[in-house]
């Protein structure tokens, strides 16, 4: 049984290419809320199936998590994702500012 990487938790030597996927995820229904809280994660794996449990790892929401949808990243707006090594958890940025939808002029 191969050892796990206990950051990334998938065995440590994978011999699998790894890719970059965003996961959609929904929580449960917090008191007094008529529908569920979701969130997006990004989580490195070999395959969608690979990714959904650490998806799930990664909710801060209320209650438990369950994965509405699952993208693999190949390219975006014409610039392709690589992947490199760096160690450590996330390094992210959020930018929560509100954007209201604006009216063509």
């Amino acid at each position: 049984m191969n050892e796990l990487d206990p950051v990334r938790g998938w065995p440590a030597a994978v011999s699998e290419p790894l890719y970059l996927y965003a996961v959609y995820l929904g929580g449960d229904l917090a008191d007094g809320r008529l529908g569920e809280d979701h969130e997006v994660v990004f989580v490195v794996g070999t395959d969608p199936k690979d990714v959904r449990q650490r998806a799930r790892a990664k909710w801060t929401g209320h209650g438990s998590a369950h994965v509405d949808a699952v993208r693999r990243l190949d390219a975006i707006d014409g610039y392709a994702v690589a992947l490199e090594e760096v160690g450590g958890s996330d390094k992210t940025e959020l930018d929560n500012q509100y954007d209201p939808c604006e009216p063509d002029a």
